[in-house]
């Protein structure tokens, strides 16, 4: 610590020895205003020491708040240790530049200058306008009105400030610029604008990696964090750390340098990695409250297509749909099992329960063998369901072969689109889903009513106020429920008025996989929904997309009259679901 001692000869037995303290703050939002730098502060509060005061002193140390915020003190830690020194009887006396560079907040200015500081006996020297000490005139503080006015100008400064940060912050996140101090993992800033995020490679592969390992190879995500900590992959705050970031977290004292869980599921959900900007996720209480809150979804600002993209969305979509199925596995197992989540009875509507059994071959060797049970059979009451048991190989073998005759048929189907398209006049027209916009907006048309006319009744005194505000919410919540539905039905229509080529997501879903020889988790939960078990050693699997199927079965039908009268009939199969004997 610095010491600096001024000593003036003094008759006085109770002459009193000031040991000093200079407080010295520099906002972000001073930006480079070199009147405001820690320099400047300093000559500034050395100079009055040398030339203009006149007791004795110990200068014993100077705290130096870079870069934070005056409203709040958990953050400003120098502040903090010069309280603490007060407290502990190593201060009595601090000087500051202003009163804004102590204090930003109007509460705490008052709390320290007319409670803190009186109790331990520490004198207060400011040098700005309003100069003052609190030791050569103690009523400064309470009598007058320079120091109250002006802590109440840097407090509502601070607010304003506060809120034109705020609103800049939100118009660039409106337009998918990004504002955060640290891009996320796998991305880094580009040189050229701080504002958009490039690829950074290292870590892409390993964002890359660990969507492969979940939504390929099965592993769940506690085999993920293992198999990271094995090959001694860095962590996110390590990775950043190594490339020169002071990237501070909230629980940075307890890192252990290992990958965790948690860690893992945020980078399995987090959409910039397709390429969408979403941020606002948190925000901080208030200008004096600096504790961040989590926002609601509905709160936050998605911009979608405004960086290069690390994972495709199709993958980005199968890992959600594998994050949301039950995917325990056994605290020895890395991988989860091939069906896990997908399987319900076909009657209880239940889980279906894996067990494994010995059994024994003809040539005398032992074989383990796998296959699932009703989970409320198994688990629960033998009376209520039955067993619907189905070996693991048997039901790999239908899932399968399900999805091969389902790929056929959309090849098939794209074979008659493709037919369609080359047909002079082709019909786009959804007659289904304008019968159902209509019926739609039939339907928010007498909800209006409704609502529009419950106040008459109110006023009429038909109903009570109470019922009023009961019926209005329940109707109102109706008409919001309509709109969406009729929001939805205008963009299904505008699709299927483009029409239907062999391009079409739908298709393309289904006949990427048309050579497919083997299962994956991927696969599964790209093209199935679930896998009912049946008692009979049935299965009925009900695939994804049934809405897209209905759309092209829907332009094939549309397109029938015009090929009948080429001579030509396209068979319309049924895709939805598919039931197989095992």
């Amino acid at each position: 610590m610095p010491r600096v001692r001024k000593v003036k000869k003094s008759n006085s037995k109770n002459h009193m020895v000031w040991r000093i303290a200079v407080y010295i703050r520099l906002s972000k939002d001073d930006g480079n205003d070199e009147s405001l730098s820690v320099t400047n502060q300093k000559k500034i509060i050395r100079e009055y020491l040398e030339n203009f005061f006149e007791e004795e002193y110990i200068l014993v140390d100077i705290y130096i708040d870079d870069g934070i915020s005056g409203t709040t003190d958990d953050a400003r830690t120098e502040f903090i240790r010069m309280i603490d020194d007060v407290k502990a009887g190593l201060v009595n006396c601090i000087i500051c530049k202003t009163l804004a560079r102590t204090f930003r907040n109007y509460a705490d200015q008052g709390y320290y200058l007319e409670e803190l500081f009186p109790l331990y006996n520490t004198r207060f020297i400011c040098l700005g306008s309003p100069s003052f000490d609190t030791y050569k005139n103690p009523e400064s503080i309470t009598d007058g009105m320079d120091v109250p006015i002006t802590g109440l100008m840097n407090d509502r400064y601070s607010a304003r400030t506060s809120n034109d940060v705020r609103r800049t912050f939100n118009m660039k996140r409106r337009n998918g610029e990004f504002i955060g101090a640290f891009a996320p993992y796998g991305y880094k800033k580009d040189p050229t604008n701080k504002n958009c995020l490039i690829i950074d490679e290292v870590p892409a592969q390993v964002v890359r990696d660990i969507y492969r390992w979940y939504v390929e190879d099965g592993m769940s995500k506690i085999g993920i964090v293992r198999h990271l900590n094995e090959l001694g992959v860095p962590t996110p705050t390590d990775y950043k750390h190594s490339q020169g970031l002071n990237l501070k977290t909230p629980n940075q004292a307890k890192n252990d340098g290992m990958w965790g869980i948690s860690t893992i599921a945020r980078i399995l959900s987090n959409r910039m990695y397709i390429g969408d900007m979403v941020q606002g996720k948190q925000r901080v209480i208030s200008y004096k409250v600096h504790k961040a809150i989590a926002t609601p979804e509905s709160e936050w600002f998605i911009v979608e297509n405004t960086h290069e993209p690390i994972i495709d969305k199709v993958t980005f979509e199968m890992a959600q749909s594998l994050s949301q199925r039950d995917t325990r596995t056994a605290p020895t197992k890395r991988n989860v099992y091939l069906f896990s989540g997908f399987l319900r009875c076909a009657d209880c509507d239940k889980s279906m329960t894996k067990k494994t059994n010995k059994k024994n071959m003809a040539n005398g060797e032992t074989k383990e063998y796998t296959y699932y049970v009703c989970s409320t059979y198994a688990l629960k009451n033998k009376d209520k369901c039955s067993r619907h048991s189905i070996s693991l190989e048997d039901l790999t073998e239908a899932v399968l072969n399900a999805i091969q005759v389902q790929i056929s048929l959309v090849s098939n189907m794209a074979e008659v689109i493709t037919e369609i398209n080359k047909q002079e006049a082709v019909c786009n027209q959804s007659l289904r889903l304008t019968k159902q916009l209509q019926t739609k907006e039939h339907e928010l048309e007498k909800i209006t009513n409704v609502i529009d006319n419950l106040y008459m009744d109110w006023k009429c005194g038909e109903i009570t106020r109470a019922e009023y505000v009961r019926m209005k919410a329940k109707f109102e919540a109706k008409e919001d429920s309509m709109k969406n539905a009729i929001v939805n039905l205008k963009a299904e229509i505008e699709l299927s008025s483009k029409g239907v080529g062999n391009n079409d997501p739908y298709l393309q879903m289904f006949l990427k996989h048309k050579n497919i020889t083997e299962l994956n988790r991927g696969i599964l939960a790209e093209l199935i929904d679930t896998i009912y078990i049946h008692e009979n050693n049935e299965i009925t699997i009900k695939f994804n997309f049934a809405d897209q199927h209905k759309r092209l079965l829907e332009f094939i039908s549309n397109n029938q009259n015009t090929s009948k009268k080429e001579g030509r009939v396209y068979t319309l199969p049924s895709l939805s679901k598919s039931t197989l004997a095992v």
